[in-house]
């Protein structure tokens, strides 16, 4: 096995540090990037440093933050969970890092993401209905368009980030992709 200091180095972007099994969650994907000789980078392996854990607030905010950009930036690819978190969208946090890793042209593959399309998805859990005109899906109490174009998620993400039904499938459309070299072939290549 290529020592882990010479091995892709793969980010776990994620909600997933906000569960309960989290340890159990990272040991599981860290795993699949070992099994396929990739070196994962859990978001908190660089997020306090030594002797810095009693910080708290904003403080530990900043560290954090700062963190896992350097993670972000170190690392050769981004595995994203985007599966809904505390509503119908992905947690917050996880997009703002896909965007980051993006505008750093790295790759980015995403997993946990219903195969129906997001509107279809709004439509089951806001009452929805066509709007006047050109008959686009909107909220019935707001007359705020849902996006549409039959896309999984908002198409800013589903444009940037390749899809796979599972973190070790996610990992394998990187590997197949030809990764690590470049050029990352861009939705459109898919």
């Amino acid at each position: 096995m290529t020592p882990i200091a010479e091995r892709p180095r793969v980010y776990l972007a994620g909600p997933d540090v906000f569960f309960p099994g989290r340890s159990a969650i990272f040991e599981r994907l860290l795993a699949q990037c070992e099994e396929r000789g990739l070196a994962g980078l859990a978001p908190f392996d660089g997020a306090v440093a030594p002797g810095q854990q009693g910080a708290s607030g904003d403080a530990l905010a900043q560290r954090i933050y700062e963190g896992n950009l350097a993670l972000i930036r170190s690392a050769d690819a981004v595995l994203a969970n985007l599966s809904s978190f505390r509503g119908l969208e992905p947690d917050s946090g996880t997009v703002f890092e896909v965007g980051f890793a993006i505008a750093l042209g790295k790759p980015v593959v995403g997993y946990g993401v219903s195969e129906r399309s997001y509107a279809s998805r709004v439509a089951d859990e806001i009452p929805c209905l066509p709007g006047a005109g050109d008959g686009a899906l909107v909220e019935a109490a707001s007359g705020v368009q849902v996006e549409g174009l039959g896309q999984r998620l908002n198409l800013m993400l589903s444009r940037s980030v390749r899809l796979a039904p599972s973190a070790g499938a996610a990992l394998d459309l990187l590997l197949a992709s030809g990764f690590p070299r470049p050029p990352w072939p861009g939705p459109d290549a898919r």
